[in-house]
Order: C-alpha cells, then structure tokens, then sequence
C-alpha cells in the first residue's frame, strides 16, 4: 500500500521567497525587533528551543503569500535546524505557531490595528500581539493583547508580563548603537529589565575600572596581573 502524505507534496522552507520583499520605511522597524533578538540571545544562551524572526515571511498556508510581521517568537521548536539556518518559516512544517508578533507602526499606516491584528487572531490564533507605535502623542505607544476566547484581550501597564513565554515586554527609555530614545525590552517578572549587549559589557568595562582602582589604592599594578 502506498503511504501517502500530504505535507510531502507541499513547498519547503527552502522554496519559498523569505519575506514579501517590501523594504521597511522606518529604521526602528529594523532596530526594534533586532534589539530584541539579540536581547533573547543572551537571556536564553542556555536554551535551543525558541526562535525569533526579524522581517521574516510567515507561510500559514500553501496557496496564500506570506504574512511578514516586524518580528515574531516561537517557543518549542529547535533554535537551529541546519547550517544554512532558515530562509522563512513554514507552518506546515515547524507545526507551531508563533507565540508572540511583533508590529512596529510607521508612518506609513499598514493595518496594525484593524485588519492584521483580526487576521492574527482569527485566522492564526497567535496568542500574543504586540504594537509598537512611536508616533503617538496621547495613546500609548506600546499595546500588548492577549487572545481570550478568540478575541484580543488589551493588557494594561508596562512593562506586561507573559507567563506562557517567561518574561515581560516594556518600553523604556535608553540607547541602544548610541541611540537614545525609547525602545522596547525584556523584563524579569518582578519588573527588572534585562541589559543589552552594550549595557552588559558597559558594566563589565566599569566593573574592571573599579576593580584596578582598588589594587592601585593598595599599591598594587593591575598590569602585573596579566
């Protein structure tokens, strides 16, 4: 008997384009999802199961084109599959749906709060929407949904707390490649912001300073140490 399945006959992951090849006309677009990735790196060093996708096509579906979010976050699949790592993601092939998506607003108004946010929740299901939208004045900037019972569910405060995913997600004011403005974090579930790349090895090269000072104040060369 012949075993057929279905999923074989589908496109791969390696087929397919990996984003809808639409440039992002704002660099914190860019920035923003990236400053989280990065951020994820070194919170999770230790874990292989999560992947973050920056600009990155979304397949849910072999006869749709792909939705491509600012960036998004799945839990439960392999960090890495193979050298060439991937080109886009493919539900029919990851069998996960992304836990979190990412939309940063710009100035060109792409349906953030209308038609994608109903598409993420009523055609995906993804448990968590996340908007970011530095042009407002009055509104918040950053809105965090949840889905409950097939609807988006706003979360108040900031930052938010994400059981499912183990952190919060929150806005704060910093700089980040010597940019100072807002930008978006990872919180510990007290509240406590995890540091960037920057901040931590900042905090390192202060840690040294002090630390040559103290042996110097007791007469001792730091260099005579190395």
């Amino acid at each position: 008997m012949l075993n057929y399945n279905p999923l074989h006959c589908l496109p791969s992951s390696e087929e397919l384009p990996d984003s809808d090849d639409t440039p992002v006309d704002n660099e914190l677009q860019d920035l923003i999802p990236g400053l989280l990735k990065i951020m994820l790196a070194l919170i999770w060093s230790q874990r292989w199961d999560w992947f973050f996708g920056v600009d990155m096509g979304i397949y849910y579906d072999p006869n749709q084109p792909a939705i491509v979010p600012d960036g998004f976050l799945s839990i439960g699949i392999p960090r890495v599959i193979h050298e060439k790592l991937r080109s886009s993601y493919v539900l029919w092939e990851e069998q996960k749906l992304p836990t979190l998506v990412l939309e940063v607003v710009s100035q060109t108004y792409r349906n953030e709060y209308s038609t994608k946010k109903d598409f993420y929740a009523h055609e995906l299901g993804i448990l968590y929407y996340v908007v970011y939208n530095p042009q407002r004045k009055i509104k918040e900037t950053l809105e965090v949904y949840k889905l409950v019972d097939g609807e988006y569910v706003l979360i108040p405060g900031n930052p938010v707390w994400l059981p499912e995913i183990g952190l919060g997600i929150g806005k704060e004011k910093g700089t980040y490649q010597g940019i100072t403005r807002e930008w978006l974090y990872w919180f510990d579930e007290n509240g406590k912001r995890f540091l960037t790349p920057e901040e931590r090895i900042q905090q390192s090269e202060e840690k040294a300073r002090k630390l040559a000072e103290m042996l110097k104040s007791l007469g001792v060369d730091p260099e005579s140490l190395k």
